[in-house]
């Protein structure tokens, strides 16, 4: 380290900081030289008073001197319950400049989307999805990066940033490559644990450089700094008793200095014993008693600017420390004087806003407050905050810290807060709120209901919690009707989720055998037939296929429990390889007018995504796949609309690829399935959504002919036994099967695929031989060293495919027994197969066909037209055989 100052230095806690102003520096010419170039990210970590924040400020100055726009926001210890605090005021500047039609407009369609979390519009009436809001707001931040290059976003104290902010951070950290943008974040080490604190480790190493960890004033730096302060008279020993009795710490210093000024001290070794006590009156217990000795006023006013924590005007101060105009502008000023409150820097037109000085006076002057009085004071700035008509959600933070008193109007109050914080895609504040509410505590009669409140808030975070809120709901007089019906199927959904699939099913069939006959108990039964439909074990109850055969024939398509139940039915056929004209025809029975009926569309809750998956896969593998395509496109179409990530994003996409797959469309469905497991990523590993995307993208890169990276990805990703115990469209046994044959590795292949078959057998009598191919595949790898058995294995793939009856699965059939035989028996076979699989709407498997008779006939016109279909698919692996064969040309005609 350098002794020299910063010559330019507008802060003297800038001392020592050469390196770190250089880094800054460096990253300011590269954000202004090209605004294509990738964005930069900084890190600055060091205990409080370190300089982090002079930092962030000689960084603004840097930036405003190149023509930088800078941007900037700060986490504040009070406030990390405050959703999405620090990212409104990050884009505060860009938001007060603008009109709302502009903001729409610029926004685009994800306005309705990240517009409600930054407090520019109203929420809609349905819960927002996290992961939607987050991308919005990633997007929101990257068009408004685009428009104001250069653009500089700081972020000061990240470690009390809202959890909500700090995912966004995280997310768009990561997407930094493309986007010309440079943040700086500032925070302490340790402070935060748990999901927030995963999110800054996530931020630091998107920052792709070392974090600057930030180190205390050597005593030399200490000794020219209190010179600089003081004047060069400061002795040796003066200089050193400032640098012990600070530590080295640059605020404490530069506060000591200030003290030492104000006292006229003479800064010689004889007076050297007194810097101390100066000093611990520049902070703690000291600052406190600085504070009162301004008066009882001026306390009042301190107070009450730290319950607000922002936002904080004389005005606002003046209501809740009950001073009249004139004293509260006194005390701001007396405040201002004595380095305890400052003027902010704000973009607004509105009135000039105070903070503290520094966050450690900050939460000096909270903790002063005494514990009664602060819960007091929080609940009048509740009031204050209700009475302006910001709402419940920004009066909830104070809600949060009052006293518990059995107060109903607070229980009622924290229910709305609730509800908004869903509205806008935070549910972990709304958590908080309903968690709240418990403690006040709630009358008898509305207990339930805010537990069952708690039970949906926490679904999509902790799926165990929402199980013992909601079972001590169902326990409690209160919950009826409808309502009581929602919390039941909410719990199953729960204990799906945590992996707990026969008490699923049990807890709606339990409620339905309370019911009587009817559409409430119709819709119970229909939950319960769809949590065993995608089970992938053994049924949970006996006769299961006829009991849902028996009761979907009564049902005529009148109401949504009754769709809901030809849409299982149709499933259940389908999985058990039934006949496909009679599948098609239960299906569409369960469509009004070819379309979704009210209240089945992909974003409506009660029913869930997983029914309306079924319906479509249950047309795509019987050859309907225009209406599969169809229904894939406007589940992704609806939840990009609806801003809606996480699993139902990644499910949407798994599926899309799915149907590409099946068209043989393999390079869309390759682009669809990365995209899907890019995104499960963030969702977690081992979910069964996750599989899907998995399985789906092996199984493509398979039929590409791209084997070393099929098995690289499924080394990668986990695609390996133990088996989810959820059902996986294609059948992950069969793929893994047939995998492990592709690498050589024949024999555990033959293993995996007598598993499939076994366990497809095992699971209802899934003998669809187009999902679960594993059959086939073993047919033929059993050719040589097996023929008896192999032959039987044909026999039976050709039986289910000829129940079945599509053309696809004819036509596989007829392409494994071809395979099996020699001679014109063989070509003939394989000239059955290519006649099935032209009128199939699956190309690739046409393609397959059209090459291996090609091949066997002898006859290059087929294998020209094979490899003509293979290249449109994508598929690499048939166009290299067939060429092959037309490079040897022995025998060709």
């Amino acid at each position: 380290m350098t002794e020299v100052r910063p010559p330019a230095a507008p802060s003297a806690a800038l001392w020592e900081r050469d390196e770190e102003l250089a880094a800054i520096a460096e990253a300011v010419d590269v954000l202004c030289a090209d605004r294509h170039s990738p964005g930069t990210l900084l890190v600055l970590r060091g205990e409080a008073g370190l300089g982090k924040t002079a930092l962030l400020a000689e960084t603004r100055r840097i930036a405003e001197q190149r023509g930088c726009t800078v941007w900037s926001a700060r986490g504040g210890e009070t406030l990390r319950t405050v959703p999405f605090n620090v990212v409104r005021q990050l884009l505060q500047p860009a938001l007060v400049s603008m009109l709302p039609e502009e903001a729409r407009e610029y926004l685009g369609d994800w306005y309705g989307i990240a517009g409600p979390a930054l407090g520019i519009t109203d929420p809609g009436e349905r819960q927002a999805d996290p992961q939607g809001v987050c991308e919005g707001l990633v997007a929101a931040v990257r068009r408004l990066a685009r428009r104001d290059w250069p653009l500089v976003l700081l972020i000061d104290d990240a470690h009390w940033a809202d959890q909500e902010t700090l995912y966004w951070l995280a997310a768009f950290a990561e997407r930094l490559a493309d986007l010309s943008v440079l943040v700086v974040v500032a925070r302490r080490p340790g402070e935060i644990t748990g999901v927030s604190a995963r999110h800054l480790d996530a931020v630091a190493e998107a920052a792709g450089r070392p974090v600057t960890n930030l180190s205390a004033l050597t005593p030399e730096a200490a000794a020219g700094l209190t010179r600089a302060t003081l004047g060069e008279n400061a002795d040796a020993a003066f200089c050193r008793e400032v640098w012990a009795v600070t530590g080295g710490n640059p605020y404490e210093t530069v506060e000591l200095l200030a003290k030492v000024q104000d006292t006229e001290l003479d800064p010689v070794e004889a007076h050297a014993g007194e810097l101390r006590e100066l000093n611990r009156s520049a902070r703690g217990g000291g600052l406190v008693a600085r504070l009162e000795e301004l008066g009882i006023d001026a306390t009042r006013f301190a107070w009450a600017a730290a319950i607000l924590g922002d936002g904080i005007t004389v005005d606002l101060v003046a209501q809740l420390a009950t001073l009249g105009p004139d004293a509260a502008a006194r005390c701001a000023e007396r405040l201002r004087g004595a380095r305890i409150l400052t003027e902010r820097h704000s973009a607004s037109s509105g009135p000039a806003e105070l903070e503290f000085v520094h966050p450690l006076i900050a939460t000096a002057v909270y903790n002063s407050i005494p514990d009664a009085l602060r819960r007091a004071m929080h609940g009048i700035a509740a009031r204050i905050v209700t009475d302006s008509g910001r709402g419940a959600a920004a009066a909830a933070r104070h809600l949060l810290e009052v006293h518990p008193d059995d107060d109903e109007e607070l229980v009622w109050q924290l229910r709305e807060a609730a509800r908004e914080h869903l509205a806008v895609g935070a549910p972990d504040a709304a958590r908080r709120c309903l968690e709240r509410a418990l403690e006040e505590p709630p009358r008898p009669e509305v207990h339930a209901h805010v537990l069952h409140e708690l039970g949906s808030a926490t679904f999509l975070t902790a799926p165990a919690r929402t199980i013992g809120h909601l079972r001590t709901a169902l326990g409690m007089p209160g919950l009826d009707g409808d309502r009581r019906v929602d919390a039941v199927i909410r719990l199953s959904q729960a204990l799906l989720h945590n992996d707990q699939m026969e008490e699923a099913v049990r807890t709606v069939e339990a409620e339905a055998a309370r019911m009587p006959a009817g559409p409430t108990r119709m819709r119970l039964q229909a939950v319960q037939f769809m949590w065993e439909g995608v089970h992938a074990g053994e049924s949970l109850t006996p006769d299961r296929s006829e009991r849902l055969a028996e009761l979907a024939a009564t049902c005529t398509g009148r109401d949504n429990a009754e769709r809901a139940l030809l849409i299982l039915r149709g499933f259940d056929a389908m999985m058990r390889g039934e006949n496909a004209e009679e599948i098609a025809e239960i299906c569409d029975r369960a469509l009004v007018n070819g379309r979704l009926a009210p209240g089945l569309g992909w974003t409506d809750n009660e029913w869930g995504v997983e029914l309306l998956l079924m319906l479509a896969s249950s047309y795509a593998y019987t050859d309907r796949l225009d209406r599969a395509e169809a229904l894939y496109s406007e589940a992704l179409q609806a939840y990009d609309t609806a801003g809606w990530g996480g699993g139902h994003l990644v499910l949407a996409h798994a599926y899309v690829g799915l149907a590409h797959r099946r068209r043989g469309r393999l390079e869309a469905a390759e682009n669809s399935l990365r995209e899907s497991l890019s995104l499960a990523e963030r969702v977690g590993r081992g979910l069964p959504l996750y599989w899907t995307a998995t399985c789906n993208l092996v199984d493509t890169l398979l039929a590409r002919g791209h084997v070393d990276e099929a098995w690289a990805m499924a080394e990668r990703h986990g695609f390996a036994p133990p088996y989810p115990s959820t059902v996986v469209l294609p059948d992950p046994r069969s793929v893994r099967g047939r995998l492990l044959l592709a690498v050589g590795r024949t024999k555990e292949g033959v293993n995996e695929l007598e598993a499939a078959e076994k366990a497809a057998a095992a699971a209802r009598g899934h003998h669809n031989p187009v999902h679960v191919f594993a059959a086939a595949d073993l047919a033929r790898a059993l050719a040589t060293e097996d023929p008896a058995r192999a032959a039987r294995l044909a026999v039976d793939v050709r039986r289910r495919a000829e129940r079945l009856g599509t053309d696809t699965a004819i036509g596989e059939a007829l392409r494994v027994a071809a395979a099996l035989e020699t001679g014109q028996r063989a070509v003939r076979l394989a000239g059955q197969a290519v006649t099935y699989l032209e009128s199939s709407p699956c190309q690739y498997e046409h393609a397959a066909a059209r090459i291996e008779y090609g091949v066997l006939a002898r006859s290059v016109p087929d294998l020209e037209r094979g490899v003509a279909l293979a290249r449109s698919c994508g598929a690499d692996g048939l166009v290299e055989r067939a060429r092959a064969e037309l490079a040897t040309g022995v025998g060709l005609r």
